[in-house]
This record gives structure tokens, C-alpha cells and sequence, in this order.
């Protein structure tokens, strides 16, 4: 039998649903749903489609991952296009914070669906982080200052764009970014306006239909011990983010010009 066959009959099982009741819903025959479940043939997927939705699975973890070794309770159902996030718990069945490290940055964005792959993280838990889904990320480039590498950003999970709140800031999951954080600046029903706080770096928008994931900041974890700056070293770098802006502001004033 084939995982999506296992995943069904487990699934269907779950909710206590006979066979015909399942075929009912998914508007086919007993007979032909019980060759989905037996492993005789696999359904088209117009119809692994309903069935994704019928069971409130994705349809990559109904046909990669044996559900079995992974309790429904231990599995966050989300609303939308995200309909299941992984979630591990301790023996005391406070939830865990994964760690997301700076050389599995780029394996995040094919795993983080995957039970497997999140169980395999390292995982940190923290007394005052109770309420609610945090995963730690790790901040890259000077884009947010103060948090440099070195730092992780734990994010708290958020459903919904419609959740989202101006001038605050999120990671944000995207399949053409990567994992990015940013200062939400606006929103709309298809895209979202986004900031550095480096104001060297320019907004850009992020499409909706491209963010995987928001978590939005929690609190940072420093993992590199820094050491004291030079005072004499500050002007030269203030200066230095001066001269590049005056150049951005300057290309800026040489387009009106022009035009």
C-alpha cells in the first residue's frame, strides 16, 4: 500500500467515518473510494484535491509522510493554503521552540512542512513564551540593525495576513525570498509593502500568494559575544551609510532631470 493509501485509512479512521460516508463527501462511489484506500490505483488531482481538503492534510504531507507517527494533536491546523504545521511538544506537552540554524536556512524552505524535518531540529524551550507556536530563525546581513549574525529572532506564529499590523516586523517565508525579516510598512488584499530598518535598503513588496509562513518577533537570542566598539570606528561607518545615500538620493534627482 502506497503512504496516501495508509494516510486515508488512518485519517478516515480518525474521524470515525465509514467508507461510504467519506465517498459520499467526495461525491464518488463506495467502490471507487476503496481502491484509493486498498492501494489499487491512486486518484486524479482534481480529486487528491478534496481529499487534502476533506482531511484538512496538504496534499505533499498526505502523500510523503506516514501521518501515523504523528498524532492529529500533535499537528496545528491552519486556515487558508496552510493547513497543517508540525509542532513538537516535550513529555510535559509544553511546546517546543525549534532552532532553525544558519546552514539549514535554505532546507527550511523544503522541510518546513515536513514532521520529520522539524523533529530532526535542535530545540530550546523558553519559561516566558508560552501562549502560542515560536520557531527561532537566524538573522543574516545588515538589514535589521541592531541584529546582526550571531542572533536568532524567535518568531511567533501568525495565521493570517489579516493579523498582520503595521510597523511591526515579521519573518516572513517566502518561496522566492527565502526566509526574510522585515518591518511591515502596508497591505493589501495581494501584496505587502516591506522595510529594512537599514534605511539604505530600499521597500519592496512581497506577494501574498508567495509567503509560506509569518512568524511575527517574539524576542532575540544573541549567540556571539561581541566585543567593544571602537568609538573613533563609528563616524567612519555613519559616514560611509551617508555617502550611499546621498549617491541613491542624487541617481533619484538626476532621473527628474532627465524626465
Amino acid at each position: 500500500m502506497s503512504v496516501l493509501s495508509e494516510n486515508m485509512r488512518y485519517l478516515r479512521a480518525q474521524l470515525g467515518d465509514s467508507q461510504q460516508k467519506t465517498a459520499d463527501s467526495l461525491a464518488i462511489t463506495r467502490g471507487r473510494y476503496a481502491k484509493y484506500e486498498d492501494g489499487a490505483t491512486e486518484p486524479p488531482i482534481d480529486l487528491l484535491l478534496r481529499i487534502s481538503k476533506y482531511f484538512h492534510v496538504s496534499i505533499d504531507l498526505l502523500v510523503s509522510v506516514d501521518l501515523r507517527k504523528y498524532p492529529i494533536d500533535k499537528i496545528m491546523r491552519l486556515p487558508d493554503n496552510r493547513i497543517v504545521l508540525p509542532v513538537t511538544v516535550d513529555s510535559a506537552g509544553e511546546n517546543r521552540i525549534e532552532v532553525i540554524p544558519h546552514k539549514a536556512r535554505m532546507g527550511y524552505l523544503t522541510g518546513y512542512s515536513d514532521p520529520e524535518y522539524i523533529e530532526s531540529l535542535q530545540q530550546i524551550s523558553l519559561p516566558f513564551l508560552r501562549n502560542g507556536k515560536y520557531r527561532a530563525f537566524p538573522a543574516e546581513g545588515d538589514s535589521m540593525p541592531p541584529y546582526n549574525e550571531g542572533t536568532y529572532i524567535i518568531g511567533k506564529y501568525t495565521e493570517s495576513i489579516a493579523d498582520l499590523k503595521k510597523k511591526k516586523t515579521y519573518i516572513f517565508i517566502t518561496r522566492n525570498e527565502g526566509i526574510v525579516y522585515k518591518r511591515l510598512l502596508e497591505k493589501n488584499a495581494k501584496t505587502l509593502k516591506v522595510a529594512s530598518d537599514n534605511t539604505f535598503y530600499e521597500p519592496y513588496e512581497l506577494k501574498s500568494s508567495d509567503i509560506l509562513e509569518i512568524w511575527e518577533y517574539a524576542c532575540s537570542i544573541s549567540t556571539a559575544a561581541s566585543e567593544p566598539e571602537d568609538v573613533n570606528s563609528k563616524p567612519v561607518r555613519e559616514l560611509l551609510f551617508d555617502i550611499r545615500r546621498e549617491i541613491r538620493e542624487l541617481g533619484k534627482v538626476v532621473k527628474v532631470v532627465e524626465s
